[in-house]
């Protein structure tokens, strides 16, 4: 295909799809009534995980051909947005499920018909670091403990690590019937998640449903739908760009309270009686505001770009994967200053535990250490490429 062939195939590239955007939106009502009780409960409430099935947002990245949307990455990080702009566990394991979800349909094509075939409406949690597996014929046996597997309290099936005879690592794709679900997941942040440890005791994987990870994090899938939106994304690129969409819907929900709460407040031990009045109050707002639409800037950015790559069947580069990298980390560092800028500004009682404030600030801390989104580590693999430094790691 030539690149004005693919873009009359997606004339939506650089467009999120306003009517599956507006789904998340109409929903945000139901996730806020049910937040709290997720949390407590340390897994979103089932009636918001009907809701979120019911509006197709596990599905947004899955084929059409498979019953979901096609939708193109911006499209998807809108969407996870909007749901975190509600609640971020609920944000949280909507990006987890969505990619995890999309990735198997980029299996061969009968893993794909194991998951979707019978049931278009099932679903996935993903964790990728590798566990062991004994070669057996037609496949592979394994065993082990997965930890931080979010949404695996709503999922049909699993993708998990598996460390190959050669050295290599893959992702093995396991129904729900092969695991158990450990609760282990007792944190400060991020409570509703559910990111407890999937448990697996002795499982035959058969060799359709391994894929190896060095081959998706280049965009070379097993699918033999070639000409699929989601069949030549880099893995590693969508799984640290996607994860940073619930941080941009939390710093939104704190803008939002912010403006609706701080103008009228009292500024302790001031003679301004209202913080409207404060300078102190406008500076911390405006450049946490600053922060988000830089955030919200960039991010877009990253999404065009992987986006583009997909619509051409193009394999991104090094250096361009490395960019993402990096440039994720510094949306989710642009997100946590401006929710602790805040956080300042309303004061300590926004770190009382009944206010909504204590949450978003909880679960965005805990968000922004994933491995897959911690800065440092995204400006370490960007800058090793840019100094001429392109040995492999396992970030890229």
């Amino acid at each position: 295909m030539t690149q004005s062939s693919l873009t009359a195939v997606r004339s939506d590239i650089g467009t999120p799809d306003a009517e599956l955007v507006g789904r998340a939106t109409g929903l945000i009502p139901l996730i806020r009534e049910y937040a709290a009780q997720g949390s407590e409960a340390r897994r979103v409430a089932p009636e918001v995980v009907k809701a979120l099935g019911e509006a197709g947002l596990f599905h947004l990245l899955v084929p059409t051909r498979l019953g979901g949307s096609g939708a193109t990455m911006r499209t998807t990080v809108d969407a996870v947005a909007e749901v975190a702009r509600g609640d971020g566990s609920t944000g949280w394991i909507t990006a987890l499920t969505s990619s995890a979800n999309g990735f198997t349909a980029t299996f061969s094509e009968a893993a794909q018909q194991d998951m979707f075939g019978s049931n278009p409406k099932a679903t996935s949690c993903g964790i990728f670091s590798p566990g062991k597996a004994e070669p057996v014929e037609g496949g592979y046996r394994i065993s082990g403990r997965w930890p931080y597997a979010s949404g695996s309290f709503a999922a049909d099936w699993a993708t998990v690590g598996i460390a190959l005879e050669d050295g290599e690592v893959a992702l093995a794709l396991i129904p729900g019937e092969a695991f158990s679900i450990e609760p282990t997941w007792f944190v400060t942040g991020m409570r509703g998640s559910g990111s407890d440890t999937i448990v697996v005791e002795d499982h035959f994987v058969p060799k359709h449903r391994i894929q190896r990870f060095q081959e998706m994090a280049e965009g070379r899938y097993l699918t033999p739908y070639k000409d699929e939106h989601m069949a030549s994304i880099g893995f590693t690129s969508v799984a640290s760009a996607i994860l940073v969409a619930p941080q941009v819907g939390m710093v939104r929900h704190a803008l939002e309270i912010t403006r609706e709460k701080l103008p009228a407040k009292p500024v302790a031990y001031t003679s301004f009686s209202q913080a409207r009045q404060s300078a102190t109050h406008h500076l911390a707002v405006a450049k946490a505001a600053t922060n988000l639409h830089m955030a919200e800037m960039l991010l877009d950015r990253i999404c065009l770009d992987i986006d583009q790559a997909a619509a051409e069947a193009r394999r991104m580069d090094l250096e361009n994967r490395a960019r993402i990298r990096n440039d994720t980390g510094v949306v989710a560092e642009l997100c946590t200053q401006a929710i602790d800028l805040l956080m300042s500004a309303n004061g300590s009682g926004s770190f009382a535990e009944a206010n909504v404030l204590s949450r978003i600030w909880r679960d965005s801390s805990i968000a922004a250490r994933h491995a897959y989104v911690s800065t440092d580590i995204g400006r370490e693999a960007y800058g090793r490429v840019l100094l001429g430094n392109e040995e492999t790691t396992t970030v890229l």
